[in-house]
């Protein structure tokens, strides 16, 4: 595919941006991108009881942390503005198409009241049978009975009862569908507003959109969307309807699997180039086991030909593993630069403040192997930054020491780190086993001592690289408290 593509981003504002939702536009993007064509981002907020509020700016806020920028769109604008659906009603760009197939015998209008609408789909559900509209209105003398029951009609499209209907998708080849299953859809709502087989199909044509890319949930609808692109004499795009994203247990993604809003995972402290990475191998592959992939070489081999039409598991152990390697990937000043905001914030209230980015810096490539998210560096780091950490002074004693011995071992380390003149982590480590030499101890009985001590915790970066971070005035200080700790408790522990 070489020629530039026209491709849109349209979403609904009544939830948060989903992984899959987003997982489109993450190919939407990529295939405009290796084109040279154009992304479009296009609200479609017609469906206006379950819109929420707020959620036009969550996607936007998803698209802008990824860094899926859009050409034409809201906030950019573009040569088909404006760009949000409701907006476009109001100029009556789906007025016009809608009277169009009403005059042509396409469509028609629709009086039944909603009672017996309800009715009508009680009645067949009881029955077993799908829930579908029976065309009452389709015949002239009901509809006029129809009409003295309810003043406020909807338009519906006039779909064959009878053949077959083969329909090209780009993933799958031909698809054939059964007419007869299909209903005389509404295109057209009471209050003016057009649904999504309409909205969706007028829009993309005014605005030149090429490409259509969206979850395979869509594909029993494409026989529909296909006859009204007939219907109104409109060329229908490349439709491609991509493989849904399932959880572990290979059931439909949902909550119960986890966060499935792309915004809860920043939240949660992913960065949005692993984001980005995972999410394009959701349904897409450069080669099968090519897993590690930049968003350079994202574009300049994506291509609809890689794509899957079988379905993509959100495996979350496999985006910790890769956003860890993300974050090892990066140099020390970019991560600080990435945690400091989080830590000015997440870090506990008697870290001072505000942090200093030299000193971050330093404390960056101590735990950076051990980072997983962005969220797991407050609690990581904190006690790099409190003036003393909490901890039971019981864990200071090591085994095999009782607690004079420990006393005396913290007592005379404080004493070394008083009289060292020279502060780093070669220097620290010859004086402190020489110290477990003298008193007996094993290195890592001593050790694991100083390591409590200082740090408050027995799992920490390499002790004497962290001492010499920490710097001589934060470890005497924490020494000679942890000596205190010792001194107050009973005799017989």
């Amino acid at each position: 595919m070489s020629a530039p593509v026209r491709v849109r981003y349209a979403p609904s504002p009544t939830g948060d941006p989903h992984v899959g939702n987003i997982r489109a536009a993450l190919f939407d993007w990529l295939l405009a991108r290796r084109t040279g064509g154009a992304f479009i981002v296009r609200i479609e907020d017609t469906d206006r009881a379950r819109e929420i509020p707020g959620a036009k700016e969550r996607i936007l806020e998803a698209l802008t942390w990824l860094g899926l920028d859009w050409d034409e769109g809201p906030g950019k604008g573009g040569p088909f503005a404006p760009y949000v659906q409701s907006e476009r009603q109001a100029l009556g760009v789906y007025a016009e198409p809608a009277e169009r197939l009403l005059a042509s015998g396409a469509a028609y209008l629709c009086y039944c009241p909603t009672e017996r609408l309800d009715a009508m789909r009680k009645a067949q559900q009881a029955r077993g049978e799908p829930s579908r509209y029976d065309r009452a209105c389709r015949d002239p003398a009901q509809r006029e009975a129809m009409r003295a029951l309810n003043d406020a009609p909807v338009v519906r499209f006039k779909t064959p009862t009878e053949g077959r209907l083969g329909v090209r998708d780009a993933l799958r080849g031909e698809v054939e569908f059964d007419l007869s299953l299909l209903d005389d859809f509404v295109i057209l709502k009471a209050d003016g507003f057009p649904t999504y087989h309409l909205g969706h199909i007028v829009d993309d044509h005014l605005m030149e959109i090429s490409h259509v890319l969206r979850g395979e949930e869509w594909l029993p609808s494409l026989p529909r969307h296909h006859l009204l692109y007939e219907a109104l004499g409109f060329e229908m795009p490349v439709m491609a309807h991509l493989p849904i994203v399932l959880g572990p247990d290979r059931s439909k993604l949902s909550k119960r699997h986890g966060a499935t809003s792309v915004l809860d995972y920043r939240d949660q402290g992913y960065l949005p180039e692993a984001m980005v990475n995972f999410l394009a191998l959701l349904g897409w592959s450069v080669d099968g086991s090519t897993e590690l992939i930049s968003r350079a070489d994202l574009i300049e081999r994506f291509g609809l030909d890689r794509v899957l039409s079988s379905s993509a598991v959100f495996d979350v152990q496999k985006l910790d593993w890769m956003n860890g390697v993300y974050m090892r990937s990066m140099t020390h000043d970019e991560l600080a630069e990435r945690l400091l905001p989080l830590l000015e914030v997440g870090l506990p209230e008697d870290a001072p403040r505000p942090i200093d980015p030299a000193y971050l810096a330093a404390v960056v490539p101590l735990e950076q192997e051990r980072l997983k998210r962005l969220s797991d560096a407050p609690d990581l780091l904190s006690f790099f930054f409190v003036e003393q950490p909490r901890y039971n002074p019981m864990r200071i004693i090591r085994k095999g020491m009782a607690r004079d011995g420990a006393r005396e071992a913290i007592d005379r380390s404080l004493r070394a780190a008083e009289a060292l003149d020279e502060w780093d982590a070669p220097s620290l480590e010859r004086t402190y086993r020489a110290l477990a030499d003298e008193l007996g101890l094993t290195s890592g009985q001593l050790f694991g001592a100083l390591r409590v001590a200082v740090t408050g915790r027995e799992a920490a970066p390499p002790l004497f690289d962290t001492m010499a971070v920490l710097g001589k005035q934060r470890v005497v200080a924490r020494l000679r408290a942890a000596g205190g700790f010792l001194g107050a408790m009973p005799v017989a522990c």
